[in-house]
């Protein structure tokens, strides 16, 4: 009897050892299907209309990291510091008038001054030389941002040739409403004062949407739907009745 007993008792383990297994599979199944479940809120939350069609935070808008934080005001010091720097620039060349040119001039005349009489006195006052860094700049780096521009400048360039051959109608209107009004800007503003003023836009607006993002929602919803009904009056009245001639498609060997 004990030699049955113990024949028979790896047979019962590696039963016990199945029926564990399945019930584990059964657990891991059941907690895999509760986890692709999505949670009433969010889909909720995925149906409220956002602008532009932003289907993520803010902050991953912005690219995420650093300079999220910065426009954001997620750090309060540096971003303070920015516009800090940036609103001296504008004082030192739009209220005394100072020029970069000469700026540039100045800066470098005080460094260059500096660093010599550092480096002449140096054995004068027992003191080591001033050590001047070797900057070169890398191949890679200046390759990537080169390829970066051209990629950017092919896009837009491919953007205008859709745009002047007429096949997108909204993209040709919302291009020149938007030249116009930057010619009333440039108007008003010279190039440093525009620049500013979008900088200062940059570090305001994102962190006053991200404040107040449901209620703007809300009413760039109606906006839009406001903007898409006189747009269809003004399709029906007008843009239809426009002669358009045939559209030949051209064959380019």
């Amino acid at each position: 009897m004990a030699d049955h007993a113990g024949e028979y008792e790896p047979v019962v383990e590696s039963v016990m050892e199945k029926i564990n297994e399945k019930l584990h599979g059964q657990d891991s199944s059941s907690s895999d299907s509760e986890d692709e479940k999505i949670s009433p809120v969010e889909a909720v939350k995925s149906k409220i209309y956002r602008l532009f069609g932003r289907e993520r935070p803010v902050h991953k808008v912005l690219g995420g990291g650093k300079p999220a934080d910065i426009f954001l005001w997620r750090d309060k010091k540096i971003t303070a510091g920015v516009l800090g720097f940036a609103t001296a620039i504008w004082v030192l060349f739009e209220l005394l008038e100072y020029h970069l040119l000469t700026l540039v001039c100045h800066i470098l005349i005080a460094a260059l001054a500096v660093l010599f009489l550092w480096s002449n006195a140096s054995t004068f006052i027992n003191k080591s030389p001033p050590q001047i860094p070797e900057v070169i700049l890398p191949e890679d780096i200046v390759l990537g941002v080169a390829a970066a521009l051209r990629i950017e400048i092919n896009r837009a360039l491919e953007i205008l040739r859709d745009i002047a051959s007429g096949k997108e109608l909204k993209k040709f209107l919302a291009v020149i409403a938007g030249l116009w009004i930057l010619s009333i800007l440039g108007n008003c503003w010279n190039f440093l004062t525009l620049f500013y003023s979008c900088f200062v836009l940059l570090h305001t607006v994102p962190v006053l949407y991200e404040k107040y993002e449901d209620q703007v929602d809300a009413f760039a919803e109606k906006a839009e739907a406001e903007f898409k009904k006189q747009y269809a009056v003004f399709n029906v009245k007008v843009l239809s009745k426009i002669p358009r001639g045939p559209l030949k498609d051209k064959k380019i060997l």
